[in-house]
């Protein structure tokens, strides 16, 4: 801007020497020529006024006053009527410059008014766009919400009247198996009994996690140690699927107000959801991290990252709906309960992946100030 303002004064710099030069080099005698040239100062005052507005246009028209004054003076003196009608063409260079000023700045200004206008509609617009979309966030919440309040009291139901009969179930297979050999048809039926009877009681345990309301007291947890205790429950299944899986402790102690024994149930959740979702020869890594925000309180991030082939973007927007799995056998609720877990407890649960290059799982909690249990 600097650089462009230098170059128009010096454009209508030129222009006004130029215009002089031609009248004080032009012969007297040719009165024709002076005319065009005494016109011809319109156009720096003109421009002046318009690139600089009101102070830009009577600065131009006093310069042109000043520098053709002489001219009059000294080259047409003696003639009164054309000297009048000279300085009759100063006053008017002045009043030309004062009014395309005068109304040039009066049109910037009005442009300034408009852009700033423009500005606060679309800062308005993205308000509003903003607010909507958290509208819609907020319906989905509520449809989810009714959604899960709709399980929840199926769940009470459900798991009276069917896990009593399951316990009989199972406990009479077992008897049975006594009674058949490994390799008798009778005794793989009776194995295969007891599998699903497992299954079954899993889905009616998971219902039973989105039914119980969270504790009203919770105690203060070591992050490290909750996730130590699920290492040592998951180790054997890991060694079996030939994953490796690594906990990264983090820098300092961790300490979280929580229902030690929920959270576990939650961590366990994702952590069998990524295993079955790595391949052999895979990588399983959880780490704890501290995060400190400026005005927020410190909360701990909980990563549990896979080298899995991922979820496709479709399947990511359903994880957190209940039944739905990809999985054969899954029953489409591991996911729903652990983040019904961490929200009761104050937190989040976020995943992010990519198709073919694994996924993250992110639980971020709040911390006790201090650390202190």
């Amino acid at each position: 801007m600097e650089r462009q303002t230098v170059i128009r004064s010096l454009t209508l710099a030129a222009f006004v020497v130029g215009i002089s030069l031609l009248h004080y080099l032009t012969p007297l005698h040719l009165p024709y020529l002076h005319a065009i040239f005494q016109r011809l100062y319109y156009l720096p005052i003109i421009l002046s006024a318009l690139w600089f507005g009101l102070r830009g246009g009577l600065s131009c028209a006093l310069a042109v006053s000043i520098v053709y004054a002489p001219h009059i003076l000294f080259q047409w003196g003696g003639a009164l009527t054309m000297e009048m009608e000279m300085y009759l063409e100063i006053l008017l260079y002045n009043i030309v410059g004062g009014v395309t000023g005068f109304l040039s700045q009066r049109e910037r200004e009005r442009t300034v008014e408009l852009q700033k206008t423009a500005r606060g509609l679309e800062e308005s617009f993205q308000k509003l766009q903003h607010q909507s979309e958290r509208i819609i966030v907020i319906e989905e919440q509520l449809r989810r919400a009714e959604k899960l309040s709709t399980l929840g009291e199926m769940a009470a139901v459900l798991a009276h009247e069917i896990r009593n009969p399951l316990g009989s179930i199972r406990g009479t297979a077992e008897i049975l198996k006594d009674d058949y050999k490994p390799g008798d048809p009778k005794h793989e039926f009776i194995e295969m009994q007891i599998k699903e009877t497992e299954r079954l009681n899993r889905v009616v345990e998971d219902f039973l996690q989105m039914a119980r309301p969270q504790p009203a007291e919770m105690t203060p947890c070591s992050i490290q140690e909750e996730l130590e205790t699920i290492t040592t429950l998951i180790a054997n299944d890991a060694k079996a699927r030939h994953i490796t899986f690594v906990l990264q402790p983090p820098s300092t102690p961790v300490i979280i107000r929580a229902d030690g024994e929920k959270l576990r149930q939650a961590f366990l959740n994702i952590i069998i959801n990524a295993l079955q979702a790595t391949p052999p020869g895979g990588r399983l890594t959880v780490s704890t991290t501290r995060r400190q925000t400026e005005g927020c309180a410190p909360v701990c991030e909980i990563s549990f990252r896979d080298t899995g082939s991922g979820i496709d973007a479709e399947t990511l927007k359903r994880v957190f709906e209940p039944f739905y799995t990809t999985k054969e056998g899954g029953t489409g609720l591991g996911l729903v309960v652990a983040k019904k877990i961490i929200e009761g407890h104050g937190g989040r649960l976020l995943i992010e992946s990519d198709n073919g290059k694994g996924t993250a799982v992110t639980v971020s909690l709040p911390m006790l100030e201090g650390g202190k249990r």
